[in-house]
């Protein structure tokens, strides 16, 4: 049986897992899912405060203190990861003909579904990928989740990351996403009540197989 034909996505709590060693797990998952010898899986964790940068990542986008930056081959550019914010990691077989963009979009959705159901509405703004807080008079529009993918082989690697109850000052030191002009905001921010990663965890497990085609 192929992970396509499983119709399910396999969760793995990673729990607390440093920025490298979860790269090196996406890659054995990611060689696994795409020659079928395991299913669809979806590694969900904290990483502890890394800097990560995609493809299309401009000098002027890093960090303007020298923190160290994690250079990685997903599409996108710089994000943050750290303390308080729930990051997935979809390892899944895509259907013939590929279509990511598409697969992104079912990634925004379930996103959008996810807040929702903590009573936060979200949307996505065009040209710019991930789950946005519309504007209004507590400022522009702020995004709480962020998407960044590579496709393989027919398999997608990377994922998401939703903002719970992390520190946004981690956003201050660059350019997030390469985006200057909206915010970057969290639950915890928006709601005015601490939303924490485990609180977060099952909501966003509940409406994993929304990425499913």
């Amino acid at each position: 049986m192929t992970s396509a034909s499983l119709g399910t996505l396999r969760p793995v709590h990673a729990g607390v897992t440093d920025y490298l060693t979860a790269w090196d797990e996406q890659r054995r998952l990611h060689e696994a899912v795409a020659s079928g010898t395991e299913p669809d899986t979806v590694l969900l964790l904290e990483h502890p405060s890394v800097y990560t940068a995609g493809k299309r990542t401009e000098p002027w986008d890093r960090p303007m203190d020298g923190t160290p930056v994690v250079d990685v081959d997903r599409g996108g550019k710089i994000t943050w990861h750290g303390p308080g914010q729930l990051v997935g990691y979809p390892i899944v077989k895509l259907p013939d003909p590929l279509d990511v963009v598409a697969y992104v979009r079912r990634v925004e959705q379930m996103l959008i579904d996810v807040c929702a159901e903590f009573g936060l509405p979200t949307d996505r703004v065009e040209g710019r990928s991930g789950v946005w807080v519309p504007s209004d008079e507590r400022g522009p529009e702020r995004k709480v989740a962020a998407i960044g993918i590579r496709v393989a082989r027919g398999a997608t690697m990377h994922g998401f990351s939703l903002n719970c109850d992390c520190d946004l000052g981690a956003f201050d030191n660059f350019v997030p996403c390469g985006i200057r002009d909206a915010g970057v905001t969290s639950l915890s921010a928006e709601l005015g009540r601490q939303i924490t990663v485990a609180e977060a965890l099952p909501i966003v497990e509940k409406h994993l197989p929304t990425i499913l085609a």
